[in-house]
């Protein structure tokens, strides 16, 4: 059995753009999202697509088992989705001995920037490099299979705008700590 275990953050800045050493487009949406599974379709590139099931709720650690599917009936079980579609780009990220995944949202969730990073275990120790700003690992309203179905604009990485309200810094800044939603 295949486990997923990462975390996520918000993104500080435009500085990691540059890190990049590949881009990939993806669509994805969502067939089923329960409190126990989500069930995802994903397009890459126009070219490749991939059927996923994950054990919820959104965790450190959790059950991730992925196929690849031909993209033609990709296509045709997106049309079967709840929600809307998941547009965004995917910019791999080397650093240490981690790759850093930043998503840039557009459509829906344009203005959305999610760094995550995939673990070996659940307390591996992990030097954050300096654009990575507040842990948003076990809050749900940023996970995909949530953004799919919020009515509202999610918001942009600015303090001021954010998705369920303002957001605030455990230590009183924008710059980084714990982000708590009210």
């Amino acid at each position: 059995m295949s486990f997923e275990i990462e975390r996520k953050f918000l993104v500080r800045g435009n500085d990691w753009e540059k890190l990049a050493i590949r881009r990939t487009s993806l669509r994805q949406a969502y067939l089923a999202c329960n409190g126990k599974i989500s069930i995802r379709i994903r397009i890459k590139d126009d070219h490749a697509a991939t059927l996923t099931v994950k054990s919820r709720p959104a965790d450190l650690r959790r059950l991730e088992l992925e196929y690849d599917i031909p993209v033609l009936e990709a296509e045709a079980l997106i049309k079967l989705r709840q929600g809307s579609i998941i547009e965004k780009v995917r910019h791999v990220i080397p650093c240490g001995d981690l790759v850093w995944e930043v998503d840039v949202f557009s459509g829906d969730n344009f203005g959305l920037v999610i760094a995550e990073v995939e673990l070996r275990h659940e307390h591996q120790h992990v030097e954050l490099p300096p654009w990575v700003g507040a842990e948003i690992t076990r809050q749900p309203q940023y996970y995909n299979s949530s953004l799919v179905l919020l009515s509202q604009k999610v918001a942009t990485n600015d303090e001021e705008n954010h998705l369920f309200g303002k957001i605030h810094f455990s230590d009183g800044s924008a710059e980084n700590g714990s982000a708590k939603i009210e």
